[in-house]
């Protein structure tokens, strides 16, 4: 019994611990909403945004913009990206007294994060990208969310000890040099004007598969510049990074190696503000124990650039990206890429 009673105490402070550890925020504007509901039950979606590291002096920027379906089976999970250069309608938000209007998706973070005294709230700003991402997709609510911060993946990646995930093209990167320091900038583009304000020797990935530094994984994911489809190949590279980590994260290397684990898990509360709608990060973990890498399905959203004249407005989506979004809503995502497999990321 004293044994028993040692082990369901140690489970509870464990938890608790972990529970803990991530920094958890109402990023939806629904305080309300946030008393704990029944249990978590598929169908699901996720909004998961990554951004750049910045202090509370400058506007936030939704560089990654992810949006996981989870069935009503929960045994799988597509995942699509919004490219961040997409052209939409942004709502009004009475927080900071934006009016609404038509601008790239990722400047609504940007709209929505001002506060007092010149400061701005990444989690007020997620509240609009949140109202943004559900009139262009149709779906009503998200059941949870999560800002992720770039720089706080790279400590996860470091804590697994890297990860191993496959390059499908060769990338060469704008920001660092071969032994990842950065690459020193151009005295003239130190006011941040210049496209490639960038000189010297450039870190290279090259097709194959790899085991990556945490640096270099987030080095690639983060290139769009030289690449043949610019951010469309990001997305893919960033959705590809998410499944290897997910792989890595729950093969035995980590799960049966605790100190390993336990320098993962801190990694990732230090990298994450997290909304569960009343459920912890713990209660998601368990829900969606279900589902492993081979589980996830990339799925690519098709648009093309808009010009007026010569001047780049921003990214468009085909009109079949409708029919995607309604099968989101109906749940029905598998028989939409049955009739429509140019969807699916075949590099995934």
């Amino acid at each position: 019994m004293m044994v028993s009673g040692v082990a369901i105490v140690a489970s509870k402070l464990l938890v608790a611990r972990y529970e803990n550890a991530v920094h958890n925020q109402d990023l939806f504007g629904d305080t309300a909403a946030a008393a704990r509901p029944s249990d978590i039950q598929g169908p699901l979606n996720i909004l998961l945004v990554g951004i750049d590291p910045r202090d509370a002096n400058t506007a936030p920027l939704s560089d990654s913009i992810i949006v996981v379906h989870v069935p009503a089976g929960m045994a799988k999970a597509y995942l699509f990206s919004i490219p961040r250069d997409l052209l939409v309608d942004i709502p009004a938000f009475d927080k900071t007294g934006f009016r609404g209007g038509r601008a790239k998706i990722n400047a609504a973070m940007s709209y929505g994060s001002s506060v007092a005294n010149g400061k701005h709230d990444v989690a007020q700003g997620f509240d609009l990208l949140a109202k943004t991402v559900s009139r262009l997709t149709g779906i009503p609510a998200f059941d949870a969310g999560a800002i992720v911060n770039f720089g706080g993946f790279k400590k996860i990646v470091d804590a697994m000890g890297g990860v191993t995930m496959t390059i499908d093209q060769n990338v060469k990167s704008e920001h660092l040099q071969p032994d990842g320091r950065p690459r020193p900038r151009y005295e003239r583009c130190a006011d941040n004007t210049c496209a490639h304000p960038y000189y010297g020797p450039q870190a290279t990935y090259r097709p194959g598969t790899y085991h990556l530094q945490g640096w270099q994984a987030l080095d690639y994911v983060r290139q769009r510049y030289g690449l043949p489809n610019s951010d469309y190949d990001r997305q893919r590279h960033q959705q590809q990074f998410i499944k290897a980590m997910a792989q890595q994260a729950l093969s035995k290397d980590v799960v049966t190696d605790p100190g390993k684990l336990d320098k993962v898990l801190k990694a990732a509360g230090s990298a994450l503000i997290f909304d569960g709608k009343g459920h912890s990060v713990v209660d998601w973990g368990f829900a969606l124990r279900s589902i492993r890498s081979p589980d996830m399905t990339l799925i690519k959203m098709p648009g093309e650039s808009l010009f007026d004249g010569g001047a780049y407005l921003g990214e468009g989506l085909k009109p079949s990206a409708t029919d995607f979004f309604g099968a989101v809503g109906r749940d029905d995502i598998g028989n939409f890429l049955f009739d429509h497999p140019e969807y699916v990321n075949k590099a995934s």
